[in-house]
């Protein structure tokens, strides 16, 4: 009875510090920089703003564009915190505390903050109805997308 309940205990630590090991280390300093920057705007306080100052301050490859870094496919690779998602004409629909709630993500860029389960996300962002344009938190459910198309994208330091 002890060691179920231990590993019942303990069971859900080891598969946090797993995955928290195999994120990789540029993405650990995204989120770094993403801490720091909580509750405050950055540069113009456009969406966009967060992911070039994220990878800019970490020495990251990318197009400066829209193209964040080498594009990953949510259903075959992992999701880490500090990657890059892009919200193309994205139209979320869901209930909420017996509210329905519409969102719209017509062009928005945000970096994935937490990874609470499959298509679970905390992202950071400014530049919305939840932070205005300021950096904060908010949760994200994919399995609510009705339309649109959304990338994601994994930092890679330059050579």
């Amino acid at each position: 009875m002890k060691i179920k309940l231990i590993i019942t205990v303990l069971l859900p630590f080891v598969f946090v510090s797993v995955s928290s090991a195999q994120i990789p280390e540029v993405n650990k300093s995204i989120i770094k920089y993403v801490n720091s920057v909580i509750g405050f705007k950055v540069n113009r306080g456009e969406c966009w703003d967060l992911a070039k100052e994220a990878l800019e301050q970490n020495n990251c490859d990318w197009d400066g564009g829209y193209k964040f870094g080498k594009k990953i496919n949510p259903k075959t690779d992992s999701i880490f915190p500090g990657d890059i998602i892009q919200f193309s004409g994205v139209k979320l629909k869901f209930i909420k505390d017996g509210l329905l709630y519409n969102e719209n993500y017509n062009h928005h860029t945000a970096i994935i903050y937490c990874v609470k389960g499959k298509n679970i996300f905390k992202i950071a962002h400014q530049n919305n109805a939840f932070s205005g344009k300021k950096v904060g938190i908010s949760e994200i459910n994919l399995d609510n997308k009705k339309s649109g198309t959304i990338d994601f994208f994994r930092p890679v330091v330059k050579n």
